[in-house]
């Protein structure tokens, strides 16, 4: 009876370990040169000066606006993708058999990156 317990135990313990180790958001950097630059996210974030570091989720898909005054404006599409570091931690899970920890890191997003990042940019002035 002991070792069934244990067992369980043991299993829930690494449920979850890319959501533990990584967290299920990111820091997204946008710099631009010229730096000053005003940053409008598509989640509804904002800056008015680059460079601009914003928490997202490491799940999002989402556009990134670029804008300063007499440069033409740009826009970068940030997306996601697992990180070396997260399907490291979805292998464990499975080879551990936390069925429950794969899908935690899995619905969390906590093993993926966000790409780009940093968001870099060369904005054209005039």
């Amino acid at each position: 009876m002991f070792k069934p317990i244990l067992l369980v135990c043991a299993v829930l313990s690494v449920a979850g370990c890319a959501t533990i180790t990584r967290g299920s958001n990111d820091a997204l950097i946008v710099n631009s040169t010229p730096t000053g630059a005003q940053v409008k996210m598509s989640d509804g974030q904002t800056c008015n000066n680059t460079p601009c570091t914003f928490k997202v989720p490491r799940k999002s898909e989402l556009n990134v606006l670029i804008t300063k005054d007499g440069c033409k404006h740009q826009q970068v599409r940030v997306t996601n993708r697992v990180a070396s570091g997260g399907s490291a931690a979805m292998a464990g899970n499975v080879l551990v058999g936390g069925i429950i920890g794969a899908g935690v890191d899995a619905s969390s997003g906590a093993m993926l990156d966000l790409v780009p990042n940093p968001v870099e940019v060369t904005l054209d002035c005039r």
